[in-house]
């Protein structure tokens, strides 16, 4: 039985050419999803609300609605990408302002107190994305919420490990101390503060990481 003889490899030239096409057309692509994220930033934030068409995105963006659909299944995703964006350059933000510290527990702390600022309701700004949308998100699609925020929970779970390894911490399940710290600082933010009487006392960024030192130093 004779062998099959193998194809020759493509020229050089020709991969080359190849693959500078595909740089270009995946530019492109980038370029136009980025004119589809930041025309519905732009109708969020003057209309106070997620209560936008994809026409509207289409002709803010100045694309066509079959460009739109290329890259979108509709209007869930498009909100989902620009919810997943902007926890990403929450994190990046996380990261880059705990880089300078040099010991573990204080870079957690930075971590905890920067996400709880981050969290907190800006007066006069309306943030639709983080009520509205991230609340339905979390009622119809949990795990969706958990993708969007494993960025997030990356860095934090870097932080514990290395406070574990340091010795400030005995938390035996980083990851799911990471995930518990989070959720205090992100939902204890949205709140109106502690009651008193008959106002309520708000809660500092500094109240909420002795809360979450308490925890992680007991050993979860």
């Amino acid at each position: 039985m004779n062998a099959v003889p193998a194809e020759p490899a493509p020229p050089a030239w020709r991969q080359r050419a190849v693959e500078r096409s595909t740089r270009a057309a995946k530019l492109r692509a980038e370029q136009r999803i980025q004119r589809f994220l930041d025309a519905a930033q732009e109708l969020i934030a003057e209309k106070g609300t997620t209560d936008f068409t994809v026409q509207e995105v289409v002709e803010r963006s100045k694309q066509s609605l079959r460009s739109f659909y290329q890259h979108f299944d509709g209007k869930h995703e498009l909100l989902l990408a620009l919810f997943e964006d902007a926890l990403a350059k929450s994190a990046a933000e996380i990261r880059e302002a705990t880089s300078a510290a040099k010991k573990p527990l204080e870079r957690l702390r930075i971590a905890v107190e920067l996400l709880y600022k981050q969290s907190q309701p800006r007066p006069g700004k309306q943030s639709p994305l983080f009520t509205d949308f991230a609340m339905q998100l979390l009622a119809a699609h949990p795990a969706q919420v958990a993708t969007a925020h494993m960025p997030l929970l990356d860095v934090f779970t870097e932080l514990v490990e290395e406070a574990v390894e340091s010795g400030d911490t005995r938390a035996t399940k980083p990851r799911r101390v990471a995930s518990l710290v989070m959720q205090t600082a992100m939902f204890t933010a949205q709140t109106t503060g502690v009651p008193a009487e008959s106002h309520a006392t708000a809660v500092t960024a500094e109240e909420v990481w002795e809360f979450c030192l308490g925890g992680i130093s007991g050993g979860t």
